[in-house]
């Protein structure tokens, strides 16, 4: 049956290829409804009897869902994956997804804040535990361009304190080395010298750097309702969400100067032109800037 090749194929991907659990459960929402399509439109039994044709009918009927072609993109990644491994394993002859074409994603700018609403962002300064904690937290996620689940999930073993940097492990598990900045150093060394202790007492020992009221980790809703909370608190009245702080750290090193090979490295993106994007936000930045101010723009 079909389902049963998607499960050695799910496992495949955790066991050999030690994938994050959110990639594999994006891999297994996106074939999920792919064999869902399969059966129950297309009315094939065996993975052998799906051809090029009956792929793009599917990626047609997903377009027609109103879906972007970022989503298209993913899904006929995820389903291309999957027929590669099915050749592999000698479960089909051919690979159907030759000669697909990958939908071109819309290129849609990413939101950042300016550097006087980062400033207003990150004002934080209350001596409570919690207080603390938020300050260190958003210090350091603008400082380093992490993506939110590695924030939640550093350690506090990943703090290399007399050094400057910190060690953070990305898609994949890729390891990478990020340098922290003095404000956010002093942060994070308030939050660990005045406050976590405070919060983990409870607990006992929690390896986690963050932690909640509780002492718990934090949680990737945990963290957003705190980002939300401390953007109303200091009046930002535009739409923040965690990857924006991410967006605003890239967009202002390039803007200061920053070579885009060391910014792919911090921000751990594995193809340069997704950091490329971040250019075409300083090109808009500086024609706003240019459109108001100069007297014959």
């Amino acid at each position: 049956m079909l389902k049963y090749a998607l499960e050695d194929f799910f496992h495949y991907l955790q066991i050999e290829m030690g994938l994050a659990e959110n990639t594999l459960t994006a891999y297994k929402r996106d074939l999920d409804r792919y064999q869902s399509f399969i059966t129950s439109v297309q009315q094939k039994e065996e993975w052998t009897q799906v051809g090029r044709t009956d792929i793009i009918a599917f990626l047609h009927l997903l377009k027609d869902q109103g879906k972007s072609s970022a989503t298209l993109s993913r899904h006929l990644s995820s389903v291309r994956s999957f027929h590669q491994f099915l050749v592999r394993e000698q479960l089909a002859e051919t690979d159907a997804t030759l000669h697909i074409e990958t939908p071109k994603k819309d290129r849609k700018l990413p939101d950042i804040l300016s550097v006087n609403d980062i400033d207003t962002l990150l004002n934080i300064n209350g001596r409570s535990p919690l207080n603390l904690r938020n300050k260190a937290m958003l210090e350091l996620l603008y400082a380093t361009g992490l993506r939110v689940s590695e924030l939640i999930t550093l350690k506090v073993t990943d703090l290399h304190m007399t050094m400057g940097f910190v060690q953070c492990f990305g898609k994949g598990s890729k390891e990478r080395i990020v340098p922290m900045g003095n404000a956010a150093q002093q942060a994070v060394d308030d939050y660990l010298q005045n406050g976590r202790g405070k919060l983990t007492k409870s607990r006992g020992d929690v390896p986690e750097l963050f932690v909640n009221q509780h002492g718990r980790p934090l949680t990737r809703q945990g963290f957003w309702k705190i980002l939300k909370a401390r953007a109303d608190e200091a009046g930002i009245k535009k739409a923040i969400t965690p990857h924006t702080l991410r967006h605003s750290f890239a967009t202002h090193l390039l803007e200061n100067g920053a070579d885009l090979r060391i910014v792919q490295e911090m921000l751990g993106h594995v193809d340069i032109s997704t950091t490329q994007i971040y250019t075409h936000v300083t090109k808009a930045r500086l024609t706003d800037i240019y459109k108001t101010y100069h007297p014959r723009a």
